[in-house]
């Protein structure tokens, strides 16, 4: 399965200057959030692929626009070829206003999924805006990572664990992926592509 997942800032590449075949062969795209709703509606019009998002921190116009033709998966188990994809969304809360959340509502947003990932049997890809406690984020709050998101590699082991919100051009210490247990990390800082069964492509 080959899946495109992208964050924070919307790629020229493929917006600016798409030519069909950089989508081809894209089974699945998924958004990490803090982009263009119309970028997401782009993309969903020109691939056959589901296109699954969660919201970042600066997403509050999807609430009164969605982007059109694609799949909010905030809360929920998606299913895609087998493929079980659990969407957390938002980012620490940093000051007023939507998908900010303290630790403590980010727990009891797990904890609500337990029924969920008991029926399903676990996660394979843990898709999120903010990354974990401690991996890829950063020292300020706003950038500061949940220890949620820890519990869940910790717990269900997700092949895949992709998230945005911390872009890779601000400092050399931020890494595209990195491993961690049997999960491998990935920042979808604007496209990156996996294969799911190989890793990271580019």
């Amino acid at each position: 399965m080959k899946i495109l997942a992208i964050a924070d800032v919307e790629s020229k590449w493929l917006w600016e200057y798409y030519k069909p075949e950089k989508l081809r062969g894209v089974d699945l795209v998924l958004s990490c959030g803090d982009l263009d709703a119309r970028y997401l509606s782009f993309l969903a019009t020109f691939t056959p692929a589901p296109v699954l998002y969660v919201h970042g921190n600066h997403d509050a116009r999807y609430d009164t626009r969605p982007p059109e033709g694609c799949e909010c998966i905030e809360d929920k188990i998606y299913q895609f070829q087998g493929v079980r994809i659990l969407g957390l969304g938002g980012s620490m809360r940093y000051k007023q206003g939507p998908h900010q959340y303290t630790p403590q509502q980010m727990d009891r947003r797990l904890a609500r999924l337990r029924w969920q990932l008991w029926r399903a049997g676990g996660v394979d890809i843990l898709l999120t805006h903010s990354p974990a406690l401690g991996v890829n984020d950063g020292p300020d709050l706003p950038h500061l990572g949940f220890q949620t998101f820890r519990t869940v590699l910790d717990k269900y082991a997700p092949r895949y664990f992709i998230h945005g919100h911390v872009h890779l051009n601000y400092g050399a210490s931020v890494e595209r992926a990195v491993q961690i247990g049997r999960t491998t990390v990935i920042n979808a800082y604007e496209r990156c592509m996996i294969d799911y069964d190989e890793g990271l492509t580019y």
